[in-house]
């Protein structure tokens, strides 16, 4: 049995990595996905790799990724091992842009995506206290129209603005209905 893909989408700030890790505590055989990005490892955040543009550049070359996009000036890759979790029948977890969901739906029938949000309000006070962006940027962030999702996908939305433990719920009820 092939274990099912969930792909955390939404604007940043929405709390995806932190949803991720939260569910990833509840459901120990799960598995969450760490990303390659061409983003200093020091920049903080969720727990990623990062590599230079040069180093992202040799590993798509070599297929180390199932998945890649760029946004944001940096180039995002999800490592091509998810394919062994899912294979063993475990969860994967991941965090996704919208932009290649159509790929991951045609690569990963079990794909289910979680769509994450907020009000502007909590996005924009959450961004801020992370302390990587500036406010020009912010904004800017902000101000984007998400990009539809492509049909027939199968989508959770998911308010986060109570607690986590009230987000969790619903991501376990979205992805274990028969055990919620």
């Amino acid at each position: 049995m092939v274990g099912p893909l969930a792909a955390f989408v939404g604007p940043s700030g929405a709390g995806k990595d932190t949803l991720m890790e939260a569910v990833h505590a509840r459901l120990p055989n799960s598995h969450l996905v760490r990303r390659i990005i061409t983003r200093p490892t020091e920049a903080g955040g969720e727990m990623f790799e990062g590599v230079s543009v040069t180093e992202f550049e040799r590993r798509a070359a070599a297929g180390a990724f199932v998945l890649r996009w760029g946004a944001h000036g940096l180039y995002y890759g999800i490592p091509s091992a998810v394919g062994e979790v899912l294979a063993d029948g475990r969860l994967a977890l991941v965090n996704l842009s919208r932009g290649v969901l159509a790929q991951a739906a045609a690569q990963f029938p079990t794909l289910h995506v979680l769509n994450i949000t907020a009000s502007p309000e909590v996005l924009a006070a959450r961004l801020a206290g992370r302390g990587r962006e500036t406010p020009e940027q912010i904004l800017k962030r902000l101000s984007r129209k998400p990009a539809q999702f492509p049909p027939g996908l199968a989508v959770t939305d998911i308010v986060n603005e109570g607690t986590v433990d009230q987000a969790v719920a619903q991501i376990l009820a979205a992805l274990q209905p028969a055990r919620v």
